[in-house]
């Protein structure tokens, strides 16, 4: 069975991991998370917590594979990935600073004649990095999705070909709406959450910008364990999440875990909207990696 080495020796250890380009901090935000779920965990043989770092979601899915990482805390597009490429199973929706749902806004100059989405063709277009759900997977699915074709591009000034949406990466959402507001690229896309946000669209950049298209709400991020691991161990750790909200003692442990506010049960219109995003990023690994 996979991940039978957990038996034995390493039964009694729980594994929480995460994909980081900055293992330091984000050990420092996962770590009393930990502390505080492995003592509530002892009734299903659980004294030991650990942390594993993946360099990229290729690891993690081997991780996960090979029963070496328990539970993963992510988006939801990397997290339909890890689904697909490692049986990882959704537990609960993570709510975030009080919000559990966002969604994508493509936004374009104000002066341009991008209004709709179909516009996008033969224009170009700045996505984050290729591991982000809400300025990645999410909109290159809706693109796909309106009968556009997306090809990636060197550099701004590269030729796009007929009837296409050029992308690039912009690595950061400030990066993004400075690239549109300067008109390095056509149009942009993010977070309605980072949208909002002055330190990523300035307000001096906003008054000339205009939202294009926005694609539906999604969860903002979802705790996962292995397909294998064991019920008994799962249901606990559920259980233990779900009470964290209302626990005093998880305050500051919820609040150091990426400003989580509480977890919540995954409802049908959750479940049919991480489907459609687990279909999306399907197509998108075909059609466009």
């Amino acid at each position: 069975m996979r991940g039978s080495h957990k038996e034995g020796s390493d039964a009694h250890v729980l594994v929480l991991g995460r994909i980081s380009d900055d293992p330091k901090t984000h050990y420092e935000q996962l770590k009393p998370l930990l502390d505080y779920v492995v003592p509530r965990m002892a009734d299903v043989g659980i004294r030991e917590g650990r942390i594993l770092m993946a360099k990229d979601a290729q690891q993690m899915a081997s991780y996960l594979r090979r029963g070496r990482v328990d539970w993963v805390s992510e988006t939801a597009g990397t997290a339909m990935l890890l689904q697909q490429r490692a049986q990882a199973r959704p537990l609960l929706l993570t709510e975030r600073d009080g919000v559990s749902h966002y969604h994508s806004v493509f936004f374009a100059r104000r002066d341009s004649d991008l209004r709709t989405l179909k516009d996008l063709s033969g224009h170009n277009v700045a996505f984050q990095r290729p591991s982000s759900t809400s300025a990645y997977f999410v909109p290159a699915a809706t693109l796909l999705e309106q009968g556009l074709a997306l090809e990636i591009l060197l550099s701004p000034t590269d030729r796009i070909n007929r009837g296409a949406v050029g992308y690039l990466f912009a690595r950061s959402e400030l990066n993004i709406s400075t690239w549109v507001h300067k008109r390095l690229v056509d149009a942009g896309v993010m977070s309605n959450l980072d949208w909002d946000n002055p330190r990523r669209v300035p307000d001096a950049f906003r008054r000339d910008l205009v939202v294009i298209g926005r694609s539906e709400d999604y969860p903002r991020a979802l705790e996962l364990v292995r397909g294998d691991l064991d019920p008994k161990v799962a249901a606990r750790l559920r259980e233990v999440l779900i009470d964290a909200a209302g626990d005093p003692e998880a305050g500051e442990a919820l609040l150091r875990f990426f400003k989580t506010t509480r977890f919540l049960p995954i409802d049908a219109a959750s479940q049919r909207t991480l489907d459609h995003i687990g279909d999306g990023v399907a197509r998108v690994r075909a059609e466009v990696e």
